[in-house]
């Protein structure tokens, strides 16, 4: 299949399956004494959270919000929620689990939205952590990989919704 637009690798497949593993075991330690809830954020996050849940040795719950804060490459500032959770989440811990932590608006949003529905405890993990572009104070938890800021696609990124499938992480050249 041909893409309309040029992608040059940045993060190969060996590496993201490494950082992933090393995430997981990371996140079993933090977690063993205490459950939680493990909160995909749609559409991106999707790749990542399904390696990353199988990388965790412990009993986990998980869910999935869809919310957005971007148009194509340009963020709109406005966190729209499209899907919510089900799963309850007062008194429990929750981990928010992002593809890319960008500008923070959404996470930002999603944050304060779990800790309003009484949460205990809300960290992010984010699988990429892109702090120059950061328009909110807001820090991840737990990342996989810091990058410049480059518009990236694959491993459920995308770019108008194509691209999400490629295994590893590149960059798009407009």
């Amino acid at each position: 299949m041909e893409y309309k637009h040029k992608v040059v690798e940045m993060i190969s497949k060996e590496q993201i399956d490494e950082a992933v593993a090393k995430l997981g075991k990371k996140l079993t330690q933090d977690y063993k004494s205490e459950p939680v809830v493990m909160v995909g954020v749609l559409k991106g996050s999707f790749v990542f959270m399904a390696d990353l849940v199988r990388a965790i040795d412990l009993p986990i719950t998980m869910d999935f919000i869809s919310a957005k804060s971007y148009s194509g490459t340009v963020s709109v500032g406005a966190v729209n929620v499209k899907m919510d959770t089900e799963l309850d989440v007062d008194g429990k811990n929750v981990l928010l689990v992002e593809d890319i932590l960008d500008t923070g608006r959404t996470l930002h949003v999603l944050r304060e939205t779990m800790l309003a529905r009484g949460a205990k405890d809300v960290k992010i993990a984010a699988f990429m952590d892109k702090p120059s572009r950061r328009a909110i104070d807001i820090k991840a938890d737990y990342s996989c990989f810091t990058i410049e800021d480059r518009f990236v696609v694959g491993y459920g990124l995308d770019y108008d919704e194509y691209y999400r499938n490629l295994d590893y992480i590149g960059e798009v050249i407009l």
